[in-house]
């Protein structure tokens, strides 16, 4: 089978509202040494995803500086950190570099190299310009030998692409780029990844739509987690519950054996209920006086991924040895702190993005064994991208929204 030269993409030129979300036929992108190709099913939406296209993130140097997840954007950019898919082609074998191949860089350790093509399941020529075409025969007629891929065995199979980009090759290591900000990603009909990033999923019983909604959602969410280290019988607060990260961290704290006490609108109150939820905080009555209510010896971790006033009040309710940890400032990203809080109780403020590489595989493993459920509030073609940002930035919906390339 031979694979398209073009496909259709959604991109960013440069920062800005919805409408500098262009719709464009660009280049299907080869997978190169130790990657593959993904032909995209479901692509989540996520904040980060509005905050990238606003250039809202900030600098250390300059808090009004636009900037992309981690710093200037290459433009132009495609959007989309998470994606579920199939393989349809795999790149060359790679060499064993000096540092690892961390992140998005790959790190096999196997030598040598060429693609493969879907069908075949055997090397070809890796000089082609475009994600693979041809099969063993075409490659002899070129006089190149055929011989075995080690990564044809993921020919076909569902995955979950890990969009993170990472500072080591470490299991614990930090995210410091992300698909879609620091490298293109699936708001397109096909996007490569390292095959070291790329989870088989094939026989998990989640759908597509489920599989995609996983990644930076979930995954930041028991990121926090265990930074915080949640026990089972703990009571964690969680902030912001109706959205993505905050449905996930309800379900995952209360699979831990948490007690849930989340915050969100009254008008989500019995979906966030549903999610897990033991107790939903109204945020717009006093959202302190009703988590002393509803723990009177205080909590124990805070899960917030809202910031602002919320933090501010309510980083004064942890018990002694409490944690706070925080992944968002959707309220705000100022916070007043009685610094005496923290030192007399031994409490801890603890900064969480994203998930390491150990952590996403505990997610990898939950979604095969279908013990976690992401909630889908909608759909929309890939076309409709801009108006899907427009239908998250309202907020109006509970789970995630998903776009179908």
């Amino acid at each position: 089978m031979s694979m398209p030269g073009t496909m259709r993409a959604v991109r960013i030129a440069g920062h800005g509202g919805p409408e500098v979300l262009e719709a464009v036929e660009v280049a299907v992108p080869a997978p190169g040494a130790g990657e593959v190709l993904v032909e995209v099913a479901a692509v989540a939406l996520n904040n980060t995803d509005l905050w990238t296209r606003e250039g809202a993130y900030g600098s250390p140097q300059d808090a009004t500086a636009l900037s992309g997840w981690r710093g200037p954007i290459d433009f132009p950019r495609i959007q989309g950190a998470d994606v579920a898919g199939r393989v349809v082609a795999v790149g060359p074998r790679e060499d064993v570099s000096a540092d690892g191949g961390a992140g998005f860089e790959g790190g096999t350790g196997l030598d040598g190299g060429a693609v493969v093509d879907r069908d075949t399941a055997r090397a070809v020529d890796g000089d082609t310009a475009r994600a693979v075409a041809g099969n063993a025969a075409e490659a002899a007629a070129r006089g190149t030998a055929a011989e075995p891929n080690p990564y044809a065995g993921l020919l076909g199979r569902r995955v979950v692409i890990d969009p993170a980009v990472y500072d080591s090759d470490r299991q614990d290591a930090n995210p410091i780029g992300l698909m879609g900000s620091e490298r293109d990603g699936g708001y397109a009909e096909y996007v490569t990844a390292p095959v070291g990033r790329v989870h088989d999923m094939t026989e998990s019983p989640l759908t597509d739509d489920q599989l995609a909604s996983l990644p930076t959602a979930y995954g930041t969410a028991l990121g926090m987690i265990e930074r915080g280290g949640l026990r089972d019988g703990e009571t964690a607060l969680v902030s912001g519950a109706s959205g993505g990260v905050g449905l996930a961290l309800t379900q995952l704290a209360r699979a831990r054996g948490a007690k849930v006490l989340a915050v969100s609108s009254g008008s989500k109150a019995d979906a966030v209920r549903a999610a897990g939820a033991h107790v939903v905080i109204d945020r717009a009555r006093d959202v302190a006086g009703q988590i002393r209510a509803a723990a009177p010896d205080g909590i124990d971790i805070g899960l917030d991924v809202v910031a602002g006033e919320l933090a501010s009040a309510c980083l004064p309710l942890l018990r002694e040895g409490g944690r706070w940890v925080v992944a968002g400032a959707l309220g705000g990203y100022g916070v007043t702190l009685d610094v005496r809080r923290l030192y007399l109780h031994n409490a801890r403020v603890i900064g969480s993005s994203m998930h390491t590489p150990a952590h996403f595989g505990l997610l990898m493993d939950l979604a095969r064994e279908g013990a976690v459920r992401p909630v889908v509030a909608a759909t929309f073609p890939l076309a409709r991208a801009a108006r899907a940002q427009e239908e998250l930035a309202r907020r109006g919906h509970v789970g995630k929204i998903v776009l179908h390339p």
